[in-house]
């Protein structure tokens, strides 16, 4: 009786089966019995073949790009499409500095290699350049990078590897070191008639306009986040000769954890242009323009399985906001999450242009340099007409007010339960589902995440406020406008919109933005009417009651908590489509720090969406963790008579913080 059907490879299920195959072949017995030598021959069977089950099932996921696990694989999987992993990626500084020197040399070169060691918490780091600098030598002193104009020095040690070609050998290129930042890779060829380290090839990522004479180079991962380089064949790029020179230069970098340094001390070589060594006079004194930024670690496992295929389709075109977004991520490799929104979905449209908000994985903005350098970058890729223009980050908050219930019987320290409340909270900040644009705060999550955090808890009441940052231009006038992208909840009372402090030309009292809902009925406007009223008074609308939009206005609030209208119909509010609109203003300072206005409203909808180009950030520092004791579940107030209720309810406050 043949095997037809396998269901299942577990062992137990295994052995049922061949004790079945055996119940049919009357021949042998006594394979029932779990103490017999024939059970044992049957259990050595079953495990011989879950074994060899599992290695085949192992096999078949690792060779296929979805099911992959090992990094080797899923590299080699996204090479066969073309696709080369990000490296690790050195934090860079921006420095200058004056070299003092009695040489006669009218040209200073600073050699590739350590140029200064940075200091951060306590830490030491090394900082290289990946290429020889030159520069000129005026009046004794040699100036390396400006303040306008400055040196680039990458976190990182310098090194070097040298190969000789041999057609004879199934010659491989490989540079032997981990941890590299390919961006700092620059190879030289040395023919048989060059001089010093040759001629430095370009590297490419792909095989278009290249032609047999070509002096390029690409590169793909290899075993153990090592790289290999690859060279022409004589059809697509030139052809190496035998004895042929290969030099090439890299830095190997901490990633990411070079990040922060701001103090450097100089540590370089220098010589002149008869390459001889030159001594400063004394030790320069580096000035840093910016700190070190933007380090990255390789790119994981995750990253290649979801940005592989999607380069591939894109076959180096910018077509779709899905061609962009792998583009992007590919040219600067310190992009967490990108927007792409075509001109024609604005209001009003833009026809021809495409409109790109990119969050670095590292602060919130990036550099004027490094916009400069990725829309440069795009043209290589972008159709003939199509205008690229990159905007600034907009950022959407999340915050909470939260009242947690917990059970004093089985709590010994209220702090600590806290603690570990705030921690899961910091975690599903963390998750993919709100750090991306698009992303959404899924509050029934949020719920369940302070839920679970001890059985002691027994319940959490929570409100969602969502914010924006107006960045004020002082002194000036100026006009604003704030989209949300979620509709707000309307209080018919006011108060839907508040704003922490500031001051206006004119005032000398610190002053707040709040709201006044537009109440219609029928069309028909009625907000200073008594059915107005006793919407106000109930707090709800009536039949054919609405309320759209609303006045924004300027108060200031006496040290007796009394407030009074300093500026009526300042702005409008749409709360159906969660806008902010503030006219022409004079703001001439703000009580936050960098002349920010923390505005804040409260959504319709406990769900939040990072819509279009709003960026969403789950802000847990700003949030409010209240610990109440529930005292019914605890047995101190059995009855629930002095029972704490806190109100779902969201209130019309008037300011923030």
């Amino acid at each position: 009786m043949p095997f037809t059907k396998f269901s299942n490879l577990d062992f137990d299920q295994i052995k049922e089966s061949i004790k079945d195959y055996l119940r049919a072949n009357s021949t042998f017995t006594d394979f029932d019995f779990e103490g017999s030598n024939f059970s044992v021959l049957i259990d050595t069977l079953a495990y011989n073949t879950y074994i060899t089950a599992f290695n085949s099932n192992m096999v078949v996921n690792e060779s296929f790009l979805d099911s992959a696990t090992l990094r080797e694989n899923v590299v080699s999987l996204a090479r066969n499409i073309g696709y080369v992993p990000r490296s690790r990626t050195a934090a860079k500084a921006s420095v200058s500095f004056n070299v003092q020197t009695t040489t006669t040399s009218p040209t200073l070169t600073l050699q590739a290699g350590l140029v200064c060691i940075g200091s951060a918490n306590d830490t030491s780091y090394v900082f290289s350049v990946p290429e020889n600098v030159t520069t000129t030598v005026k009046d004794g002193v040699a100036t390396f990078g400006t303040a306008t104009d400055p040196l680039s020095v990458y976190q990182g040690t310098f090194l070097s590897k040298q190969f000789v070609v041999d057609g004879s050998l199934d010659q491989r290129f490989l540079l032997d070191n981990s941890f590299i930042d390919s961006s700092t890779i620059v190879v030289y060829v040395k023919g048989l008639s060059d001089t010093g380290l040759g001629r430095e090839y370009s590297r490419i990522d792909n095989i278009l306009n290249v032609k047999s004479t070509s002096e390029t180079y690409l590169i793909q991962e290899v075993q153990d986040e090592k790289y290999e380089l690859l060279f022409g064949d004589g059809i697509f790029g030139k052809k190496l000769e035998d004895g042929t020179i290969i030099t090439a230069t890299y830095i190997i970098t901490d990633g990411k954890e070079g990040n922060g340094p701001s103090t450097f001390s100089f540590s370089g070589s220098l010589r002149g242009s008869s390459d001889e060594i030159v001594v400063p006079t004394t030790t320069p004194t580096i000035t840093t323009v910016s700190a070190a930024s933007n380090g990255g670690d390789i790119e994981s496992v995750d990253s290649i399985k979801y940005f592989a295929p999607r380069l591939y389709s894109a076959q180096y075109r910018a077509v779709t906001g899905r061609d962009y977004e792998t583009i992007i991520q590919s040219i600067y490799p310190n992009t967490e999450s990108v927007s792409v929104v075509g001109g024609e979905e604005l209001d009003p449209p833009q026809f021809g242009t495409v409109f790109i908000t990119i969050k670095p994985k590292n602060g919130e903005f990036v550099s004027d340099f490094d916009k400069q350098q990725i829309l440069s970058n795009l043209k290589n890729y972008s159709l003939t007409g199509i205008n690229q223009k990159i905007l600034e980050l907009k950022l959407l908050y999340v915050e909470m007010d939260s009242f947690v219930y917990y059970n004093s019987a089985k709590v010994t320290n209220v702090a600590d339960l806290k603690t570990n409340i705030v921690s899961g909270l910091e975690t599903y900040a963390d998750s993919k589902d709100i750090n991306k644009f698009g992303g959404r705060f899924k509050y029934s999550k949020v719920l369940s995440v302070i839920d679970n955090i001890d059985s002691a808890i027994t319940s959490n009441i929570t409100k969602i406020k969502i914010r924006r940052n107006l960045k004020a231009l002082t002194n000036q006038l100026a006009q604003y406008e704030l989209c949300y992208g979620n509709k707000f909840h309307v209080n018919p009372a006011g108060g839907n919109i508040k704003s922490t402090g500031f001051t206006i030309s004119g005032e000398s009292s610190t002053v707040y933005f709040t709201d006044t809902p537009n109440i219609t009925q029928g069309g028909v406007d009625i907000t200073n009417s008594t059915a107005a009223a006793n919407v106000f008074t109930s707090r709800t609308t009536g039949a054919g009651v609405a309320v759209k939009t609303g006045v924004l206005s300027i108060i200031k609030i006496d040290a007796g908590g009394q407030r009074s209208i300093v500026a009526r119909d300042v702005g409008t509010v749409d709360y159906e489509k969660g806008e902010i609109i503030i006219g022409t203003i004079n703001i001439t300072s703000t009580v936050k720090p960098n002349n920010i206005i923390e505005i804040q409203a409260f959504p319709e909808s406990n769900d939040i969406i990072g819509l279009k180009d709003l960026y969403l950030n789950f802000d847990i520092s700003n949030s409010s963790i209240n610990m109440v004791k529930d005292t019914i579940t605890s047995g101190e107030q059995i009855s629930g008579v002095g029972f704490k209720v806190t109100s779902s309810y969201t209130n019309g406050e008037l300011t923030r913080g």
